[in-house]
């Protein structure tokens, strides 16, 4: 199988995938009890706000929650028309949020590639500072570079994000000048992006990607240490190095790949827990992400717009997961395709 047909493969099982999530997705919100409109009535009716019962029964009968659980799933989906015809998330209909009373596209729209970009300088990030240095402590160890990094990535893994984010937030604008909070300048929210724009956002990005990728590398650098250090004491890295191969190139032809196994399958699960673990520091740091919006949405039951952003989660995960899967065939070719021949 080449790897084009296997990717495309991989493409088919992450829709199947997806569509098995979206199905966990609307029942796991529906489990508490109760709705958003449901409450709304509530609070309502108990304040003698009669008028209001109306607007909010529009919105159930309008958004199909007066229907059964299963015609729901179907209609929000798009498999089934609901009083608007054929709207839902197959036909790029993300639903409404009953708590910002505005479309879920119009909330999320910025905050999704906000996120995107976050997370994906955080990873860069991860991989620059992971990469070099757990090679070195592993090429080194037992020196005191091998000490100074284990050092450096113990007081990543020890220190809170968001006590780090208060500590370069001070910091960093009393030193360097850097701004605090948000992911650009006010004057440039809700306008295209430009190059002065652009370099906002890059140097509102420092602080942020720092903050995010630090804990993360500083566990990559050790797993890629630990890793190494197994494949150096094998047997077939004496035989490379009896026959003359230069040390450096043996390192990184064949421990290094070897190593490096454990290191992309990690990129499927890197994605979506940047976003959830990510939650904190956004609120601390004032980003305009979706986590804190997820947190908002789940706190106050607003199903749509939840809904959306659990499915966008679960759709970095299989991306991430489908690069991994495809990185590790064409890095290692003890890795096939299919299953083993009987």
């Amino acid at each position: 199988m080449s790897t084009l047909r296997y990717a495309l493969y991989r493409m088919m099982t992450m829709v199947l995938t997806l569509l098995v999530v979206s199905v966990l997705v609307f029942i796991i919100i529906n489990l508490p009890p109760g709705d958003y409109l449901s409450n709304q009535i509530n609070e309502l009716q108990a304040t003698g706000q009669s008028s209001g019962v109306a607007k909010v029964e529009f919105l159930r009968h309008e958004y199909s929650l007066d229907q059964p659980q299963w015609k729901q799933y179907m209609i929000w989906v798009g498999f089934l028309p609901g009083p608007n015809g054929f709207s839902g998330l197959l036909q790029g209909d993300w639903g409404w949020s009953f708590e910002f009373e505005r479309p879920v596209a119009d909330i999320v729209g910025d905050s999704l590639w906000l996120t995107v970009v976050v997370n994906l300088a955080a990873v860069l990030f991860i991989y620059a500072v992971a990469l070099p240095l757990g090679i070195l402590a592993a090429a080194k160890s037992r020196t005191w570079i091998d000490y100074t990094a284990a050092l450096v990535a113990y007081l990543g893994l020890a220190t809170p994000n968001f006590l780090l984010a208060l500590i370069l937030f001070y910091y960093g604008h009393k030193h360097f000048g850097l701004p605090i909070g948000g992911l650009m300048d006010p004057v440039f929210e809700q306008q295209p992006l430009t190059w002065d724009k652009l370099q906002s956002i890059l140097v509102h990005l420092i602080v942020p990607t720092f903050v995010i990728g630090t804990s993360g590398a500083s566990a990559m650098t050790q797993r890629l240490r630990a890793n190494m250090l197994d494949e150096l004491g094998k047997p077939y890295v004496e035989t490379a190095i009896a026959k003359g191969l230069s040390e450096r190139r043996m390192l990184l032809k064949y421990p290094l790949r070897v190593a490096f196994n454990p290191f992309v399958a990690d990129i499927g699960n890197l994605l979506p827990s940047m976003v959830s673990g990510s939650v904190l520091v956004s609120v601390v740091l004032g980003l305009q992400t979706i986590g804190p919006t997820l947190l908002t949405a789940l706190k106050t039951q607003d199903q749509f717009l939840s809904a959306f952003i659990l499915m966008f989660v679960a759709l970095l995960t299989l991306i991430g997961t489908m690069i991994s899967d495809i990185l590790l065939v064409m890095l290692d070719p003890r890795i096939r395709y299919e299953g083993r021949e009987t």
